[in-house]
């Protein structure tokens, strides 16, 4: 059985790299560039701010807090433990995969990108009256389509991504139940 989920895990790794145009790997670059979403974090942030005003001093940091966990579990823990080279610096692959992009570190178990854009989407939709179901669902694209780009490039297989969006989203999930327990006890009467 675990030989099968390999083997299916390279060849939608495979299948999700072996179409490119230029067009394409730019915005597959883009989408998995950090530094390029910094912009749109700080709009959300000053939104998030501006429509939980008092609530947004338990909500940020919790949300921060999200997102820091993703990150370190996924990097610091995930990666060094399990050392599941990455499908550009596995031999057996990197013949056969279109590197638009560079590698990154050795190891790819699990996608820091997938649980760092799941956390932040996850949260979001947790915590985000009903109204915004639009917002809601735009994040879910974006941190499909930033987990997608990883896959595209070669950085991580389907499970790496698959195990980083579940991380994040569970982290995600434990963070914004806190949220409502605080807002509820510190501010009962103004929840949304």
């Amino acid at each position: 059985m675990i030989e099968y989920l390999q083997t299916l895990d390279r060849h939608l790794l495979v299948a999700a790299n072996t179409h490119h145009t230029r067009s394409l790997d730019a915005w597959m670059i883009f989408f998995s560039e950090r530094l390029v979403w910094f912009p749109a974090y700080f709009v959300l942030l000053v939104i998030l701010g501006y429509l939980y005003r008092r609530r947004a001093f338990l909500l940020l940091p919790l949300l921060g807090l999200s997102v820091a966990l993703a990150d370190i579990i996924s990097s610091r823990f995930f990666k060094p433990y399990f050392a599941r080279l990455r499908p550009c610096h596995d031999p057996q692959l990197s013949a056969v995969l279109n590197l638009a992009n560079g590698c990154g570190g050795q190891f790819g178990f699990i996608s820091s990108h997938a649980a760092n854009a799941f956390s932040l989407a996850m949260f979001i939709a947790l915590v985000l009256p009903r109204r915004f179901r639009l917002a809601k669902i735009l994040l879910f694209l974006w941190a499909s389509l930033v987990s997608y780009s990883r896959m595209y490039l070669a950085a991580h297989f389907p499970s790496d991504v698959l195990a980083g969006a579940l991380l994040g989203s569970l982290l995600a999930w434990g963070s914004a139940t806190l949220f409502k327990k605080g807002a509820e006890y510190w501010w009962p009467t103004v929840l949304a």
